[in-house]
């Protein structure tokens, strides 16, 4: 599971597929902002109503 400055670093490449597995997102969902990670994580858990580490899995 990549780490935060792999994620933050990658982050358009994984918002593609977070887009593919889950087509209900939408780019405000996946918008990334400095300082606002927890919210946006905070954003996709209820939206897929998975864990953080779930939806994480998808970038193994």
């Amino acid at each position: 599971m990549p780490n935060q400055e792999e994620i933050k670093g990658n982050w358009n490449e994984y918002k593609g597929k977070l887009k593919q597995e889950y087509g209900q997102l939408t780019d405000d969902d996946l918008t990334y902002q400095e300082g606002k990670e927890d919210e946006m994580w905070g954003r996709l858990e209820q939206k897929l109503g998975k864990a953080k580490k779930e939806i994480m899995s998808i970038f193994d």
